[in-house]
């Protein structure tokens, strides 16, 4: 396998940054010093003037694949991962057929292996019939369990509360949850209905998908943690309301861990009328004071990650009305990069790449730390770019952020110690690795 220096980096790990240089080997890392420039190596990279981190560890994701590749597929969203420092990623159920089964998720890692540029795992969908089926997965190669606690139909529904209980009780992975109450969402959804008639504003969303409706199905979550001291990571937390229900601390100390996304840390109610149907997600975008508790709770460590749940759907379905434009966005790709506007460098590097390891117990990942694997991505802090139609690599082709100027650019992405991604150009013939857990 092709070695790699990286010289003259600022390397960002572990709460602080140094210079450094980086050498690799066999996919991972080697050697890191203060100066290696007599090493000899098949490639060399100047990494002077730029930082180096661990690559993101995207632990919520929707690639669409199998049954949706219309909208986006493994290879497609991948790639745009890369080209977004992202280096792993953890991908949802609700695909076509749904994950509800150890044969089904066996069948996607089957299809990753032959598309993903990333390294690659995929949560196991719980439903209100499937505890076999949970408790049969191996933690060791199964990065988790999926629940949704409403704001889902069909079999990915959990709604029975002996269900709930048994899965807080008995699962021992971490159980990723999407919490929003149903119920309060129909009444909401119903009296909009009633004011508005068909013609429902989209700056209505986070009023019908609201601050209550999130409260109520986390407050319940956190209870049945709690109670069977399970380890739950909360996702997509978007108010400033659910943040009394957490601690802040150290994401090795905790049994429950949330989540934060960047749409919810930079886009807020007021773009509902300009963007619309562009910024329609599930839970929705809240006001200004919840994205400034959401970028708060990061820094005091209230929040411990971050992942995309980059869900994209077509330019054209974005385009109809409230009522059938669909939820979700894609941003992969514009994920790190959003980050750094607001947030220390040795701070993203904890909460898309330390904190997801430690959560997850990725096995050898998440650092930059000699005989890890080479999952680095190396950013030019002093290169400003602006996302538009010509560098955006989604298969749906478009993106929220469009127009966006970010002070920061990705130079590069190395997976498994190889180049996926160098200014700009995705090397179309890397392949990732199915991610394993230390547990």
């Amino acid at each position: 396998m092709q070695t790699i220096l990286i010289a003259n980096a600022n390397l960002v790990n572990e709460g602080s940054s140094r210079p450094a240089d980086v050498f690799i080997k066999n996919g991972r890392i080697e050697k890191i010093s203060s100066s290696l420039t007599n090493q000899p190596a098949d490639t060399v990279i100047d990494a002077q003037g730029k930082a180096l981190l661990p690559g993101m560890i995207d632990c919520h994701v929707h690639c669409r694949e199998p049954g949706l590749e219309q909208k986006a597929d493994l290879h497609s969203e991948t790639r745009a991962a890369v080209a977004g420092g992202v280096t792993s990623i953890m991908e949802m159920p609700n695909t076509s057929p749904a994950a509800v089964t150890n044969e089904i998720l066996e069948q996607k890692f089957a299809l990753a292996a032959t598309k993903c540029v990333t390294n690659y795992s995929f949560h196991l969908g719980a439903s209100n019939h499937n505890l076999g089926e949970l408790l049969a997965m191996d933690p060791k190669t199964v990065c988790g369990v999926k629940l949704f606690m409403g704001a889902s139909t069909g079999n990915l529904l959990v709604d029975r509360f002996q269900a709930l209980e048994e899965i807080f009780g008995k699962v021992e992975v971490p159980v990723s949850v999407h919490c929003e109450d149903t119920n309060t969402i129909r009444k909401n959804e119903q009296a909009a209905r009633e004011k508005f008639g068909e013609n429902i504003p989209f700056s209505e969303h986070p009023n019908i998908r609201s601050e209550e409706a999130c409260y109520q199905s986390t407050a319940l979550a956190v209870e049945l943690a709690t109670k069977h001291a399970a380890q739950m990571h909360v996702l997509h937390l978007t108010t400033a309301r659910e943040l009394e229900l957490f601690k802040p601390g150290s994401a090795e100390s905790k049994k429950i861990t949330v989540e934060a996304c960047p749409h919810h840390l930079w886009f807020s109610a007021d773009d509902y009328e300009t963007k619309g149907a562009l910024i329609k997600c599930n839970p929705a975008i809240k006001t200004a004071a919840d994205r400034a508790a959401l970028r708060k709770a990061l820094i005091n460590n209230v929040i411990d990650t971050v992942g995309t749940d980059h869900a994209p759907h077509l330019w054209e379905e974005k385009q109809k009305p409230y009522g059938s434009a669909p939820s979700g966005l894609p941003v992969i790709q514009s994920a790190l990069v959003s980050l750094l506007e607001f947030l220390p460098v040795e701070t993203v590097a904890e909460k898309t790449a330390h904190n997801p390891a430690r959560i997850f117990k990725t096995l050898g990942r998440g650092f930059i730390r000699e005989g890890y694997w080479a999952d680095l991505v190396l950013i030019d802090t002093e290169t400003p770019h602006t996302v538009s139609k010509e560098n955006i690599e989604y298969k749906c082709a478009w993106s929220p952020f469009e127009g966006t100027t970010f002070k920061s650019s990705i130079a590069a992405t190395l997976v498994n110690g190889k180049l996926a991604c160098m200014d700009g150009q995705v090397n179309d013939t890397v392949r990732g690795q199915r991610l394993l857990f230390n547990r």
